[in-house]
């Protein structure tokens, strides 16, 4: 379905803090609409520059948070399971994200009614396992259902602290076996279970701050917010390259990088099962 790596993203047209929904927000600290595309743009041209074929899905007014595509559903191979929202104000992506799908060759999933489900902001392979950020926006059974549909094994992660109120603003899968993460954000058994990951690269609190796990994996190649240079010396320590790009328009709203996209040929990390 794809010759190279794919991402989804939708211009921040609309962007903009409309309505409170996480620590980060704040009406009266509005987003600046040129820097915003400035900024944007400037993540979308640097993918392209890694090679990636970067798709785009119309911004709609009224739906500020559309840019954040993560949030549109999990892919997985040509299917993709939809998010449903918990906050009102997001809701009404999840049919604009079905079209889009299904004008775009995938096959799309709902759901069972009362679970609620922020895609790949919530759930994130690593290996064969999907991790699996809860409690905040997702709920635990809804992973255990995604799990059962795709005959995965599911590690739920309890999500502590609202400041991280999706998985990918503090664990970020680098490939089979690494992952960059911010243990603060998780509880006790969380950090057990992510432990057996050979190899995680702790993000202090000042970077953790500046969504430095919200980090975009292309390969050997890592894209994510300026101000995080101490998460970049780690990263090219054991041979990542490291790509940085102011997005602070976005942390306004919680979001950076990887909010930003969605992958739709499957991330590196991800050893995914067959489809069934």
């Amino acid at each position: 379905m794809f010759d190279r790596p794919t991402i989804l993203m939708c211009p921040p047209d609309f962007y903009g803090i409309e309505y409170e929904i996480n620590p980060w927000m704040d009406r009266n600290a509005p987003s600046d609409a040129d820097r915003s595309r400035r900024q944007w743009q400037d993540l979308h041209d640097l993918l392209v520059s890694l090679h990636v074929d970067v798709q785009q899905m119309q911004p709609v007014r009224g739906l500020p948070d559309l840019v954040f595509t993560a949030n549109a559903g999990l892919v997985w191979h040509d299917t993709v399971f939809l998010s449903s929202f918990r906050h009102a104000a997001r809701q009404g992506e999840t049919a604009i994200d079905a079209a889009w799908f299904s004008t775009n060759g995938f096959r799309t999933i709902e759901l069972p009614a009362g679970m609620y489900f922020e895609g790949a902001g919530d759930a994130l392979f690593c290996g064969d396992t999907l991790y699996a950020g809860y409690l905040v926006r997702s709920d635990a059974n809804a992973m255990q259902w995604l799990g059962q549909q795709m005959g995965c094994r599911v590690l739920p992660l309890q999500l502590v602290d609202e400041h991280y109120y999706h998985l990918d603003t503090c664990f970020c899968p680098l490939d089979s076996t690494s992952a960059i993460y911010y243990p603060p954000a998780f509880d006790d058994y969380a950090r057990r279970a992510l432990s057996q990951i050979p190899r995680l690269i702790e993000v202090h609190a000042a970077e953790a701050a500046r969504f430095a796990c919200n980090a975009v994996v292309v390969g050997r190649d890592i894209v994510l917010n300026s101000g995080c240079p101490r998460l970049e010396a780690a990263l090219q320590q054991v041979g990542f390259r490291t790509h940085a790009t102011e997005l602070d328009e976005f942390l306004k709203a919680g979001g950076s990088a990887k909010c930003l996209t969605l992958r739709l040929d499957g991330e590196a990390a991800a050893v995914w099962p067959q489809a069934r």
